[in-house]
């Protein structure tokens, strides 16, 4: 089967189901008419998605999720009996749509809060949710994101993209290069690491530094970063020139259908070196499209891969199935998943923010800086946030593909390992 083809092909599925799944709810079309955040027992939130943009391989399947969580909210007793009103809008991946999308949630849709997706489209809107006061809680989980002095009301249920980096870094110097009879020979000279990663893309740069500033701390040599597109369909000449430098390892920073492309020509150009992934390159998709050339391939999982055995997956799975039942089950993915922990995180604050008598930005937030080891289930580690610090867990998960399938290899708790530099990595 051409996979590539088939996730095209459910685009426009896609679009359309989220379309009337927001019909009168602000899914395209006329602006609504301004109305109170909570009246007739609605509280409106927005969400902001990629259906067609750069990182629409992952940014669908994220956004049906944000869907379906809603849907089964709204069914199981909403927000203290009130119901979520989801205007849900496709940006394209576009800074300057998120900017034009953002303001028409402040001002028409009147939202409460917003769901958002992208690190570039996030961190150029993170002075105006500042100013306003809005409880921005988005798929992007960049380090810059995480700081309360400079982004307080930015918040994510994930560890956040650094201590992802750094974390896997880690664990492949501690459980390869340390133990693997490949390095045998090498293990009294320096690891050799390189990163594949679109430049100009703040998702796919974000972890950088942190991730350079643990390769040197881990006494690795680095090598020149290799400038990959998020819509590569062709690496040739990046895994030539990283060919010459012999790394051990390679980061990659992009979406899935990149990574997938990169490491089917570093297989097929004999780079002969390992390969780290970032969460939102590691899904279910990577096998299917890369081939052999996924085999051992390691990254990270900041929730449990759609449809595993795991506390709270068989109300996900059935919510899929009931509410988007054209969409088949076995390309729905991990991204489905971070959705639901993002959206169900918001429902607990807005649920604590409204018994309290604050449904608002700041008794929103005041309510996600009061949870603390926060457990949703669905493989996700325990959430706790507080007025200084927004990283929501330190505990990063590292699987490693096997025969086509995803191994948990590591997991590694960065704040206690590095409980000296826990404090100074925040914010980067």
């Amino acid at each position: 089967m051409n996979y590539r083809k088939v996730f095209f092909a459910l685009t426009l599925v896609m679009v359309l189901a989220l379309t009337v799944a927001c019909a009168g709810g602000g899914g395209g079309g006329a602006a609504p008419t301004a109305a109170p955040a909570a009246s007739k027992g609605e509280i409106n939130v927005g969400s902001l998605n990629d259906l067609t943009g750069a990182t629409s391989d992952v940014g669908k399947d994220y956004a049906l999720g944000v869907q379906e969580a809603v849907k089964w909210i709204n069914e199981n007793g909403g927000i203290n009996g009130k119901t979520i009103k989801l205007f849900q809008y496709d940006y394209g991946y576009r800074v300057p749509e998120a900017q034009t999308i953002y303001k028409r949630f402040r001002d028409f849709d009147k939202v409460v809060a917003v769901l958002g997706w992208g690190t570039g489209d996030t961190s150029a809107l993170s002075p105006t949710i500042n100013q306003d006061k809005m409880p921005y809680v988005s798929a992007s989980y960049a380090g810059e994101l995480t700081d309360p002095a400079k982004t307080p009301y930015n918040l994510f249920a994930a560890p956040d993209y650094s201590t992802s980096a750094r974390a896997a870094l880690t664990a492949w110097y501690e459980e390869v290069w340390k133990k693997d009879a490949r390095f045998a020979s090498e293990q009294s000279g320096k690891p050799r690491f390189i990163a594949f990663y679109q430049k100009s893309s703040p998702y796919s740069s974000a972890p950088i530094k942190a991730l350079k500033e643990q390769a040197t701390l881990l006494g690795f040599e680095i090598g020149a970063d290799q400038d990959v597109a998020l819509t590569a369909l062709d690496t040739k000449s990046q895994v030539l020139a990283a060919k010459d430098f012999k790394p051990h390892v390679v980061w990659h920073g992009n979406t899935t259908n990149s990574v997938a492309t990169a490491l089917k020509d570093a297989k097929a150009l004999a780079l002969g070196a390992d390969h780290l992934v970032n969460t939102y390159g590691y899904d279910e998709n990577l096998p299917k499209l890369a081939g052999d050339a996924a085999e051992g391939v390691m990254g990270i999982a900041v929730a449990a891969f759609y449809g595993e055995n795991i506390k709270f997956m068989d109300t996900v799975v059935a919510s899929a199935k009931k509410y988007n039942p054209n969409t088949p089950q076995d390309t729905r993915l991990i991204h489905t998943v971070k959705a639901w922990a993002n959206t169900l995180v918001l429902r607990e604050a807005m649920t604590r923010a409204d018994k309290a008598g604050k449904l608002n930005g700041e008794g929103i937030r005041a309510a996600f800086e009061e949870l603390k080891d926060f457990d949703i289930g669905l493989g996700v580690t325990p959430l706790t946030w507080s007025s200084s610090d927004h990283r929501a867990t330190g505990q990063v998960r590292i699987y490693q593909i096997k025969g086509g399938k995803f191994n948990l290899l590591k997991q590694m708790d960065m704040k206690a390992k590095y409980a000296s530099d826990w404090p100074k990595w925040i914010g980067y």
